[in-house]
């Protein structure tokens, strides 16, 4: 069974150009929409994120919306602690794919981290 861990050096989250997240209003809450927003570089990705160290620089500090955790997604998702393994394995290759490739190296790192095998 695979089992969701964040991969560190891979930032596809960090990703936050909202050209392509349009359902960002359905699941963020009218402050935490202007904070994401406030949070967007002119290159889409997080102003917080070190491009060079491929890390973000608010890690213990960052939003709601940053962290996968259980009441976070429930609330924002409807999705039960049960779930929130598979949902989460599957945002992150989702995430990883638009950013760099279903073959890219980030994507193998992925994969291999938390044990999926492809079906």
């Amino acid at each position: 069974m695979a089992i969701w861990q964040c991969v560190k050096k891979c930032g596809a989250c960090c990703h936050l150009d909202p050209e392509y997240r349009p359902d960002l209003h359905e699941y963020l809450n009218p402050d935490e929409l202007e904070l994401y927003f406030s949070m967007v570089g002119e290159d889409g990705w997080c102003i917080n994120y070190d491009n060079d160290r491929r890390e973000c620089r608010i890690y213990p500090d960052r939003p709601r919306f940053c962290r996968v955790e259980p009441d976070v997604f429930e609330d924002m998702y409807s999705i039960n602690s049960e779930d929130l393994n598979d949902f989460a394995i599957e945002c992150c290759q989702q995430q990883i794919e638009g950013v760099y490739g279903d073959r890219s190296l980030e994507m193998l790192r992925f994969n291999q981290t938390v044990g999926y095998i492809a079906r």
